[in-house]
């Protein structure tokens, strides 16, 4: 979709490879709180994309309703304060942050929430309750797996799960309570992995196009994905860093 080449994973990481929390949906685990932001071979590679696709196809990529302002600055300070303990980011004057990439990010020049995207590898969505499920709220969604952030964005979780077959009245009310039951400094994480015909990032799909066409072929797309609550706003965050691989690595 665009013109940037292929950008893979050499392997998944062993987490990803064994399977250990995909016997069962929603498959959590356990996280320690300092992990929840990963950094791999191809963070240049996936930043760089990244980086293009937030410039310039912006609307694609990012949404936000009003009430998530405050949810994503608190976000995007989590995030500054988070990469700023990690080898290779440094602190620039004027409120930029470098990236180990050598890239420099303005915090406060932008949305709070593209602000904080552009510092990690991971896709950012927000989620918050205003009744009685969890709602999109907010996402800076650069890599969408066969998923179009428009047809998701206000949509309760029930909702934005309309087209998964797997995700049954049960899972729905699970994956419920575990929004609701979320501490915060204990997140969790699960994983996906499915066949792709093509390794692009950038996989858009709408929600009436067809379910079945892209699940094949040679290369595995893997999902790290973390779920993690913010302590003043109480809002969700769901963190997605994606692998792209080829064979069955």
């Amino acid at each position: 979709m665009t013109d940037f080449p292929p950008i893979l994973q050499s392997q998944l990481p062993p987490e990803l490879r064994d399977g250990q929390n995909r016997s069962r949906l929603p498959g959590l685990l356990a996280l320690e709180p300092s992990k929840w932001i990963l950094r791999d071979e191809a963070f240049a590679a996936q930043m760089r994309y990244a980086d293009h696709l937030l410039s310039h196809r912006t609307a694609e990529v990012f949404q936000t309703l009003a009430s998530s302002n405050e949810a994503c600055t608190e976000l995007r300070d989590l995030v500054v304060a988070s990469v700023l303990r990690t080898e290779g980011y440094q602190k620039l004057p004027s409120g930029w942050v470098q990236r180990p990439d050598g890239v420099a990010v303005e915090i406060c020049g932008c949305h709070p929430l593209i602000a904080a995207r552009r510092l990690v590898q991971q896709d950012l969505c927000i989620l918050q309750k205003p009744h009685d499920e969890h709602v999109l709220v907010g996402a800076a969604l650069c890599f969408p797996a066969s998923w179009c952030l428009a047809d998701k964005i206000g949509r309760p979780m029930r909702r934005i799960h309309l087209p998964v077959t797997e995700y049954s009245n049960d899972l729905a009310r699970r994956v419920q309570r575990i929004l609701d039951n979320i501490q915060v400094d204990r997140p969790v994480w699960r994983m996906n992995r499915l066949l792709y015909r093509a390794p692009d990032l950038f996989h858009p799909c709408r929600e009436d196009a067809p379910r079945d066409l892209d699940h094949c072929g040679d290369f595995i797309r893997s999902e790290r994905q973390v779920l993690m609550k913010l302590p003043v706003t109480g809002a969700v965050v769901f963190g997605i860093h994606t692998f792209v691989v080829r064979g069955m690595a």
